[in-house]
């Protein structure tokens, strides 16, 4: 006598389906799937996704400023973290709720922007509005390090111990607010603002006078004035740095066999 489960299937009787959005018979009794890693952090951990990424990786890059002398874009955080590895600094300088008149009433995002540094004259700052505080702060952070860039540092009299100053008088613009940075004597210390100081502290700069003009209360615009001041002490270059360089072969064209996958083929002569 068969049991009811193992009764036949009658002839022209239709078997029920599962209903949407029910389990069809996959991954019964294991629980639910659990979160997928983050993009690029998968088994292995970080999986470059760019050229630029593979050979940092593998190496063949190994200080940063090689990327800036051949103006690469940065395209991946996880290059910067790499090569500046445990000098490197975060920190969040605001968060602020923004909103935004849509017809269905506000809507309400969090704007945050933050700030990365060695203290060894890199720079980068990151601005990024999101639904929530988290992802805004994880967002800013991300372009805080692929806008980073390097500082040029100088001395304010005789060139004496390690640079410490502005190697000369540079201005910052952004909205209304004009942010100069003057050099000073060591021993000043940096008179700023507090936001502003705490950006030139992260660059490595010791000793600095500044002068700003606008509506510095509005710490974003603040922020970029300086950090756009910082950008431009690498363009201009006193005589002392006119000295001739020799071209260095751009890293995708002396590793484009690598990148491709061959093998470098050399003459047997």
């Amino acid at each position: 006598m068969s049991t009811p489960a193992e009764q036949p299937q009658v002839e022209g009787q239709q078997q029920q389906q599962p209903l949407r959005g029910e389990m069809r018979g996959r991954r019964e009794g294991r629980g639910p799937r659990g979160p997928r890693a983050p993009r690029g952090q998968q088994k292995g951990g970080w999986q470059p996704r760019t050229k630029l990424g593979r050979l940092v990786k593998s190496g063949k890059i190994k200080s940063i400023e090689e990327i800036f002398y051949h103006a690469i874009p940065i395209k991946e955080a996880e290059i910067v973290e790499h090569l500046l590895g445990e000098d490197l600094k975060d920190e969040i300088m605001k968060i602020m709720p923004v909103q935004k008149q849509t017809r269905a009433g506000q809507r309400t995002r969090f704007k945050a922007i933050a700030a990365v540094g060695d203290g060894k004259g890199h720079i980068g700052l990151g601005i990024k509005t999101a639904a929530e505080v988290a992802n805004a702060i994880k967002g800013a952070t991300i372009y805080a390090k692929l806008s980073i860039l390097p500082v040029r540092r100088g001395y304010w009299g005789n060139k004496i111990g390690l640079p410490h100053t502005v190697p000369n008088t540079v201005t910052g613009k952004c909205g209304s607010i004009r942010m100069r940075l003057i050099p000073a004597p060591r021993g000043s210390g940096i008179v700023a603002g507090t936001a502003a100081k705490k950006l030139l502290t992260m660059a490595g700069f010791e000793d600095l006078f500044t002068s700003s003009l606008g509506h510095t209360k509005t710490t974003f615009n603040f922020l970029v004035a300086t950090y756009k001041a910082m950008e431009e002490t690498f363009k201009f270059l006193t005589p002392d740095q006119w000295e001739d360089r020799a071209f260095e072969e751009h890293p995708f064209v002396k590793n484009s066999d690598w990148l491709h996958g061959k093998k470098k083929v050399e003459d047997a002569e």
